[in-house]
């Protein structure tokens, strides 16, 4: 087992319940772990809640959060994996001065080579969307800051196992 800070991507099947949030991050405060992001949505069991929190600390240390967090009530089961045994994304939107679309050559390049999508235009703005690796999104912001952004955002990662996760069988069993 790594002593090695690494990123870890945290999933927790929960139920939906309010304040469950705040202490699910007062267990990462207590220890002085900084969450790099976090996402919430429904899973894929119909009335489970999934969040996923990207962490960076040691896998002894994350072994112990883990446990931590089944020890909620409404926390049915936590999992944590390293970047090599998940699939990621995050999104980024980019809202820029329309003109610069017509302008400025080079914003059309960069859109075409990100592999970036215009979501809308109109008058005043248009909006990007970028997905993919946190590099690629902070890559786009980089290369559009010299235009001038006028708002952006980037989402929390969204990840899946590449093996399969017995969550669906171990809720069979928890329903029963």
């Amino acid at each position: 087992m790594s002593t090695e800070k690494q990123l870890f991507t945290v999933s927790i099947y929960t139920e939906n319940n309010i304040g469950l949030l705040n202490r699910i991050s007062a267990i990462f405060q207590r220890r002085h772990i900084n969450i790099e992001s976090l996402n919430t949505s429904p899973s894929e069991i119909v009335g489970v809640s999934k969040f996923t929190i990207v962490v960076k600390m040691t896998e002894v240390n994350i072994k112990k959060i883990i446990g931590q967090l089944e020890k909620q009530v409404e926390v049915i089961k936590a999992y944590y994996h390293n970047d090599d045994e998940t699939i990621y994304q995050i999104s980024g939107l980019f809202k820029i001065k329309s003109e610069l679309l017509f302008e400025e050559r080079q914003i059309q390049n960069i859109i075409k080579e990100s592999n970036a999508r215009i979501v809308t235009v109109n008058k005043e703005f248009f909006v990007l969307e970028k997905s993919g690796k946190k590099e690629e999104i902070v890559g786009l912001h980089e290369q559009l800051s010299e235009f001038g952004i006028m708002q952006y955002t980037r989402s929390g990662r969204i990840a899946i196992t590449k093996e399969e996760m017995k969550i669906s069988t171990l809720l069979e069993t928890y329903n029963n």
